[in-house]
């Protein structure tokens, strides 16, 4: 394999690891079946209570890890997808 920006054979084959972070949502069934009534009963029954959850528990969170296969030029630095 050659580098398409310097033409160098010297180049690697790297692995790399993506990691976002994602909140997740409710499902459009939820807010068909529950959602729409259950959200403004809360917040106007159930204010302070749910004002001290939403500060201490705060949004449900999880990491999305995605691996990727680069060509790394050793010459010139240049990376591209395999």
């Amino acid at each position: 394999m050659n580098c398409p920006k310097c033409g160098s054979g010297n180049v690697n084959i790297q692995v790399v690891n993506e990691s976002q972070l994602v909140t997740k949502h409710h499902g459009i069934i939820w807010w068909i079946c529950i959602g729409w009534w259950w959200i403004p009963i809360k917040w106007l029954c159930l204010t302070v209570p749910a004002l001290i959850f939403a500060i201490f528990v705060g949004k449900r969170k999880k990491i999305k890890n995605t691996q990727k296969k680069l060509y790394v030029c050793q010459n010139c630095g240049n990376t591209w997808k395999v």
